[in-house]
């Protein structure tokens, strides 16, 4: 007698495996299979993959409208994000990913290329009509600081890399990382430290840039005019062309790797050696950065970290109804061939 998975439903349509035959398949109770189907924790490692081998077995498929109907609760997460195209932000949503499946939550992404309220404001808009349950916010410019963009009050929202007003902020900690890059060209002897700065608007680089400067005050340093960039290695190497013509310029902070690069590109068209006549510093550190020549000196973050504690503050909030408030990932400076003590 041949059995089957399927059983007749009213209207005549053969319906799917339910939660109950995937319990009868993996000799577990019903609840124990709920909790494998909405991501739960307390399960033991055998019993989940007994449990996932039962479902894949029978074909079952979790009801999530029926789930979020039960819960209140649709285990997605969005995320507003500024650009694909950064370092940065692209370590940052695969940690981001990473972590919302290991809670057991998808993610939707919106990016906004350009951000103004406007466009921040309907993305918003977007995620709070869609079935999620919380948004995690990657947008440098200060845009969160301004009255015009209005965060839903009902819905639970982090912000990375940004002022968040009253939400939670989870963020390299800036400021120490800049620190730690101007102090250590100082401690090599050099006179000052000439900064490329990030775009003017970034969240990110005003805090380096503050901390730059402050750092030079505090070690009684001249600050020397601050030169603008935008992330790129192009604008750092058009930067760096005008640094390389002035010979008091000995050290050069660059708020990101790739303005760094674009440094170094300057300074060895220009004939100038790094680091025997110009040390140079990163922040970031890249993958490629050990290979730049030479390896660059930089300031590393951890991206991974940020990624996992923004989703781990925006999962409580959602299951427990508790704000974190703002939470600093350490950096470190990782010493390379890039800098030395400067010229006699």
């Amino acid at each position: 007698m041949t059995t089957t998975n399927q059983t007749e439903a009213p209207t005549g349509r053969r319906r799917g495996p339910s939660m109950a035959d995937v319990a009868r398949e993996a000799s577990v109770s019903g609840q124990t299979v709920s909790r494998v189907s909405n991501g739960r924790n307390n399960v033991d490692a055998e019993t989940r993959e007994r449990v996932l081998a039962a479902m894949r077995k029978l074909g079952y498929r979790p009801n999530s409208a029926a789930r979020a109907l039960r819960t209140g609760r649709f285990h997605s997460i969005g995320v507003i994000m500024f650009t694909l195209s950064s370092y940065g932000n692209m370590r940052t949503l695969d940690a981001i990913a990473s972590a919302a499946t290991d809670a057991g939550y998808s993610i939707t992404l919106i990016p906004v290329p350009h951000p103004t309220q406007g466009e921040v404001s309907v993305a918003l808009e977007r995620l709070s009509e869609e079935a999620v349950d919380g948004v995690i916010i990657i947008v440098e410019a200060h845009l969160l600081d301004e009255s015009d963009v209005a965060l839903p009050p009902d819905l639970p929202v982090v912000v990375v890399d940004s002022a968040g007003r009253d939400r939670p902020i989870v963020d390299t900690d800036q400021a120490h990382g800049a620190m730690l890059a101007t102090e250590h060209l100082l401690g090599l002897g050099h006179r000052t430290v000439w900064h490329v700065a990030g775009p003017e608007r970034s969240f990110s680089a005003e805090r380096r840039r503050a901390s730059w400067e402050s750092t030079l005050r505090s070690h009684g340093a001249e600050v020397p005019p601050v030169l603008i960039g935008d992330w790129s290695s192009e604008s750092g190497h058009e930067l760096g062309l005008q640094l390389a013509r002035d010979p008091e310029v000995t050290a050069v902070f660059a708020a990101n790797d790739q303005m760094a690069l674009g440094v170094l590109r300057a300074m060895h068209e220009a004939g100038r050696a790094v680091p025997a006549e110009v040390s140079v510093v990163g922040f970031d550190d890249m993958a490629e950065s050990a290979s730049f020549w030479p390896p660059l000196t930089t300031v590393r973050q951890f991206f991974d970290e940020v990624g996992r504690l923004s989703v781990e503050a925006l999962v409580h909030e959602v299951e427990a109804g508790e704000r974190h408030g703002t939470t600093l990932v350490a950096t470190e400076l990782v010493l390379r061939g890039s800098t030395a003590p400067p010229p006699d």
